[in-house]
């Protein structure tokens, strides 16, 4: 099943509890947070206040994306928000196993992204204790930009990788140009998670948006 999850950055932040109950009434499977610190990349967005703040907004999943330093500092803050996933970057985790367990302990589904150039055997070591993977289909830290055909490859990589460690419950999501034009090829890639910022919030029909990229090959 294709789980869309808009991410909330591409949003109208002066009207952002209406954002939100739009894209839920018009069909979103879970919302996409995306933090970021100015350090890990170049922008900076909101934190857990703004997390907490929305929780009570809509019943949708959040799934939180840790574009951040020392991801491991805001694990608990945000289970307790109500995240019910949260995805770190493996290049921002020294010690990656031990970030994966806290983030289970604490009561959330865990998730590792990649950035376009870091290679999904990375994961080799960890994939059988994620829930998800996260592939960046563009260079982490803004919206609007365009969809990197290579990680068409990754996607089927992480899902090659999860089927040969028996994780086949985790699931792929790419984040990063999903849109009309490349939406079929990153579901046959095997990406089921598809994060889609502007593609939804900047649409004059949301929902057929919402429709499309929910639609089964």
């Amino acid at each position: 099943m294709i789980t869309v999850c808009p991410s909330i950055l591409s949003a109208d932040f002066s009207h952002l509890a209406e954002e939100i109950k739009d894209v839920e009434e018009k069909g979103a499977g879970c919302l996409h947070l995306d933090l970021m610190d100015g350090h890990f990349v170049p922008n900076l967005t909101f934190g857990v206040p703004i997390v907490k703040a929305i929780r009570k907004e809509t019943s949708l999943p959040f799934d939180a994306h840790l574009m951040v330093e020392h991801p491991e500092a805001y694990i608990d803050e945000l289970v307790a928000a109500g995240v019910r996933y949260i995805t770190v970057h493996q290049e921002a985790c020294v010690h990656l196993d031990r970030v994966i367990q806290h983030i289970h302990e604490a009561g959330a589904k865990a998730g590792v992204a990649l950035n376009p150039a870091t290679p999904v055997q990375s994961l080799s070591c960890v994939a059988s204790s994620l829930d998800l993977i996260l592939i960046m289909s563009v260079n982490p830290g803004f919206g609007g930009q365009s969809f990197i055909p290579y990680a068409l490859d990754k996607i089927k990589e992480a899902k090659c990788l999860l089927q040969q460690v028996g994780n086949e419950q985790a699931v792929v999501q790419v984040d990063g140009g999903v849109n009309a034009k490349t939406a079929r090829a990153v579901k046959e890639a095997g990406a089921t998670f598809l994060v889609a910022g502007s593609a939804i919030f900047n649409a004059f029909n949301r929902a057929e948006v919402i429709n499309m990229l929910k639609e089964e090959l």
